[in-house]
């Protein structure tokens, strides 16, 4: 069986390479579209590097303490300099492809916006299926290594390292590009979002790369990985060998459904391009579904564990569907925020708050349900093995995920290459849905996000051999007081990190805009790479932190307060950042949207009060949705997987 699941993980590999052959081999356009698409390219590779040599001296000196202070140091330090390794890899890969694929698809969009689609998405699909490929290759060949599980918790740690940075880094550099570009550009100036004119337009868009691209890939390995290490050894400590291979078998038959629900995505025009995303995830969804079954028979385990599989793939469906509808400008929520604007950016973002906090409702209850149905039918593992079987279709959902990314860079493209106002409109038809799928993967992320932390809490208690946690005991209280408050200090320390950046871009902007003659009036080229490099000092300095921050604390609550009051740091840092995760990402979707909606020729258009105060609210949410909520999936989930690792130092 760890063949075949080795050979499942290859294959994913080698799609991965062909999709990527494919795309390379497309017409990049014009020789200005070309270049527009050379200096994102670039934009997003100096970030990487920087952050990458920040990254490779924090990942040697936690391994040297791994080394020298736990047992088995080192057998989990080899695994946690591999499982950062491969993180960075899968992530650098994605977006690699994706900043060479947005010309291309602006160019293929010229013929038809089908062909638009499916090359962005394509380009989407590479990013997917090397983070489950490379994710699933790796802890399957450390299991034939080590034969031990537990060990492979070090790959899951090196892996939670990379993600937190990168997707803190990242998603403080999107945001404070974006936001420093729309203040001075959209609010000021007056000028399109994708204005040439705007010296911080290509940081933007290299922004949706570094957050949206490498970011949201190393969260989602990281989930994707540590669901499976959290199975195994849950399966391996109630039950033995056969429920250790059960997950490794089930994400494998994931990568298989997710292989074909992607060249199942067509568009045959404009009204059907989300249903053709759809259409190949609910495929996807189907055959994992049957595949599953199929698997529990021939193992001969119970029909529990199935059923358990089962609620975490319907899981990631409703919270999908319903992070679509509260989020869409077709909708009811968006459209009220929208409306909330015509009198002023207070009600704008009033509603907006509103919206974001109802909409924990159903993401929080069908969770819930998940969970007591697994436990019903397959007790602690199946908790686990719901968590696995919502991110078995990670290669699909994932490759969705991505597509907005490149669709939001062609709708740029287009506009600064001036390609025609035909063009234009597509991609901005394609990016309208890249945002809508883009809102869609933020909550299938926070939601697989929570089915692991909870996997991985499981796995604490095996480990510790906690069973009841009474909260009439003081460290407990303390545990779960402190475990409650820290996702919203995180979150004020990323969000003040925006802030931080952003000024610093909007100064630049204001310098540039006074300064270089001619640049109103697009005779004057402004200078990018200084945009860039701001935005990448800035992330860099501010990261550290909000990092930190969820890397030592559960080091210190457990070493001080004792285990049970550890259990309650996890226990309160997962109730609170699951639903602030949500609020956060539902809100700034939904702020995002309904300033599209108003420039869409509604409630006056663009230009109008009523858009003025939607920029507002939209700026507001910038680092709502990409930059704090998002951060929250990794600082549950690493700070329980901190938690298993240094156990030993805490007894």
């Amino acid at each position: 069986m760890l063949q075949f699941i080795i050979s499942i993980s290859i294959l994913s590999l080698l799609v991965a390479l062909f999709l990527a052959f494919y795309i390379l081999k497309k017409p990049a356009g014009t020789a200005k579209m070309q270049e527009i698409s050379e200096a994102i390219h670039k934009g997003a590779l100096i970030f990487l590097k920087k952050e990458y040599e920040f990254l490779v001296i924090f990942i040697l000196i936690v391994a040297l303490i791994m080394f020298f202070f736990l047992e088995n140091g080192q057998k989990l330090a080899i695994s946690f300099i591999i499982g950062g390794f491969s993180s960075a890899l899968a992530g650098n890969i994605g977006m690699r492809i994706a900043t060479r694929a947005n010309s291309r698809t602006t160019e293929a969009t010229k013929k038809h916006i089908g062909e638009g689609l499916r090359l962005a998405f394509y380009s989407g699909s590479v990013m997917g299926l090397s983070v489950v490929g490379i994710g699933l290759l790796g802890v399957t060949i450390l299991y034939q290594i080590f034969g031990d599980p537990n060990i492979i918790f070090g790959f899951g740690f090196g892996a939670s390292s990379i993600a937190l940075f990168a997707r803190v880094g990242g998603g403080i550099y999107t945001k404070a590009a974006d936001v420093g570009a729309d203040l001075v550009g959209k609010v000021e100036k007056g000028i399109p979002e994708d204005d040439p004119r705007n010296p911080a337009v290509i940081a933007d868009n290299v922004g949706d790369n570094v957050g949206d691209v490498a970011g949201m890939g190393a969260d989602l390995f990281e989930s994707y990985v540590n669901s499976i290490i959290a199975a195994m050894v849950i399966g391996v400590a109630l039950f033995g060998v056969s429920h250790v291979i059960f997950p490794l078998a089930l994400a494998a038959l994931g990568i298989l459904a997710s292989l074909i629900g992607i060249f199942f995505v067509r568009a045959k025009d404009e009204k059907h391009l989300f249903n053709a995303l759809n259409n190949g995830l609910y495929i996807s969804t189907i055959l994992t579904a049957i595949f599953s079954f199929l698997l529990v028979k021939y193992q001969k385990l119970d029909i529990g564990i199935f059923y358990a599989a089962l609620a975490g793939l319907i899981v990631g469906v409703v919270i999908g569907l319903f992070t679509e509808y509260m989020t869409s400008n077709k909708n009811a929520p968006t459209k009220s925020i929208a409306a909330a604007a015509r009198t002023g950016a207070g009600t704008n973002v009033i509603q907006g708050l509103a919206v974001g906090m109802f909409s924990t409702l159903i993401p929080v209850l069908v969770v819930s349900i998940a969970v007591l149905v697994a436990y019903k039918f397959a007790g602690l593992y199946g908790i686990a093995i719901a968590g696995v079987g919502m991110l078995s279709t990670l290669g699909i959902t994932l490759a969705i995920d991505t597509y907005g990314s490149v669709a939001d860079n062609a709708a740029g493209i287009s506009e600064m290459a001036k390609v025609g106002k035909d063009v234009r409109e597509k991609t901005e038809l394609l990016d309208a849905v890249g945002n809508t799928t883009a809102a869609i993967g933020k909550g299938f992320a926070i939601g697989s996000a929570a089915l692991t932390a909870l996997a991985l809490f499981a796995s604490f208690t095996q480990i510790t051999k906690i069973q009841v946690m009474s909260i009439s005991s003081p460290n407990v209280i303390i545990g779960l007081f402190i475990g409650g408050m820290l996702p919203f200090l995180f979150s004020s320390f990323a969000m003040q990190a925006v802030g931080k950046a952003a000024s610093g871009i909007v100064e630049e902007v204001r310098r540039q805009w006074k300064e270089i003659k001619g640049l109103a009036k697009g005779k004057a080229k402004p200078d990018y790479e200084r945009c860039i490099a701001i935005s990448t000092r800035s992330a860099l300095r501010q990261m550290v932190m909000p990092s930190l921050l969820a890397i030592f604390a559960p080091i210190i609550v457990g070493y001080f307060f004792g285990l049970e009051a550890l259990g309650g740091l996890l226990v309160g840092s997962i109730v609170t950042g699951f639903s602030l995760a949500i609020f956060m990402a539902n809100s700034g979707g939904a702020w995002d949207n309904a300033k599209k909606y108003i420039e869409a020729g509604n409630l006056g258009g663009k230009g109008s009060e009523a858009h003025k105060s939607a920029v507002v609210g939209d700026t507001v949410g910038d680092p709502f949705k990409d930059t704090a909520g998002p951060s929250l999936n990794i600082l549950i989930k690493l700070m329980s997987i901190v938690a298993i690792v240094f156990v030993p130092l805490m007894v």
